[in-house]
């Protein structure tokens, strides 16, 4: 018989064990990501995220578990419930730690729960809720997959949905068969964006995972670094270590994107990707360059999506100025059990209220695609 049960490290069980239960090749679920995340100090109950992973075990041989941490903060999410967390603290309660199922830092839907064939899921889900419900405020799911969300709803994890924006490969076969399904107007546009680039002496290259040298990789760094500094007023929440050792672990899962400018690196994006999909991480630049974010972390991942036949493209959250770009309107979803009841109806009240409004956004949003009509 089947149980359940936290673990304080992936150390506690192996990567051939781990990764032997995905049914996917999506990237961040890998053990080799979510290790270097962790040894690299970045998920640590000093960083705020704490693991706690569920794991699921038969006779103690793992058949299934779920990334998840003991949070005691809401930063790198990108689901966020900063005004529950002051609901709590106006009542005088805690709302840290909480449980949380998520990839961190990684805003991109994709599997969570991972189960060898015959082991049903929902006694897994009703032991998270379970276990919320004696030592923290609340337990939550990120970013589900459709298949998953449904799960999480029978366990009566109440839903929230948000909105993203993703590229879809609509059988293209080059980058100007992409621009024509535009308007004529905003095809103009985006070839002006590209062409601002290219005359300010700006030459991009696309490096494969395996290709990425140590001097890259220094050079991606101290971009990722300068531009978290600028905008956010840290160097970002991972370090150089949690880059390289991805880059030794999983170089197939990785696309990096340099930008020269009269032979001088000065910008650059880090990409991952599966068999179907290009997810956007990281981005970065030493020198301002008019149009450039939109060519290196935009236009250049299009192109490569339609030369490997890659069906999606996942830049990253937010970002309504990608729809112009041909990037849909998409609903995300986020799973949550509330352990006090009286802020459970509040905020399923709150759900109620916000999902049609995030609904009617989309349906609007997506008046706004540069695509030719009828």
């Amino acid at each position: 018989m089947y149980s359940c049960r936290f673990i304080s490290s992936l150390a506690e069980v192996s990567a051939e064990q781990w990764n032997a239960l995905l049914a996917t090749d999506y990237p961040f679920l890998r053990y080799e990501f979510l290790w270097a995340m962790e040894s690299s100090g970045a998920t640590t109950r000093k960083s705020g995220w704490e693991p706690s992973h569920l794991v699921v075990e038969d006779a103690g041989e793992l058949v299934g578990h779920l990334p998840l941490y003991r949070k005691h903060h809401s930063y790198g999410e990108y689901v966020f419930d900063w005004s529950w967390a002051d609901a709590w603290q106006r009542n005088g309660l805690n709302y840290y730690p909480k449980l949380l199922c998520a990839i961190p830092y990684t805003p991109a839907t994709g599997p969570r729960l991972s189960l060898r064939q015959g082991i049903p899921a929902q006694p897994v889900c009703e032991f998270l809720r379970e276990q919320a419900d004696i030592s923290v405020s609340s337990a939550h799911v990120l970013f589900t997959n459709p298949d998953e969300d449904a799960l999480w709803g029978d366990a009566d994890f109440v839903r929230r949905v948000a909105p993203q924006y993703h590229w879809f490969n609509r059988g293209y076969s080059d980058f100007e068969d992409f621009l024509a399904a535009f308007s004529s107007r905003k095809r103009k546009a985006l070839r002006r964006e590209r062409r601002l680039v290219a005359e300010q002496q700006v030459v991009l290259r696309r490096v494969p995972g395996r290709q990425i040298t140590t001097d890259l990789w220094r050079h991606f760094y101290h971009c990722y670094q300068m531009t978290y500094a600028k905008r956010s007023g840290h160097g970002g929440y991972l370090n150089q270590a949690f880059f390289e050792q991805i880059g030794q672990t999983m170089p197939d899962n990785l696309l990096m994107v340099v930008a020269e400018q009269h032979g001088e690196p000065i910008a650059a994006a880090l990409n991952f990707h599966d068999s179907a999909t290009l997810y956007g991480r990281y981005w970065g630049c030493l020198r301002e360059v008019e149009f450039l974010h939109f060519e290196a972390c935009y236009y250049q991942g299009i192109e490569y999506c339609i030369e490997q036949g890659l069906q999606r493209f996942d830049p990253g959250a937010q970002g309504e100025h990608k729809i112009q770009r041909g990037f849909d309107p998409v609903e995300t979803r986020s799973r949550h059990w509330i352990v006090d009841p009286r802020f459970r109806e509040a905020i399923a009240r709150f759900l109620d209220q916000e999902t049609p409004s995030i609904h009617a956004y989309l349906q609007d949003a997506r008046q706004m695609l540069p695509f030719k009509r009828g």
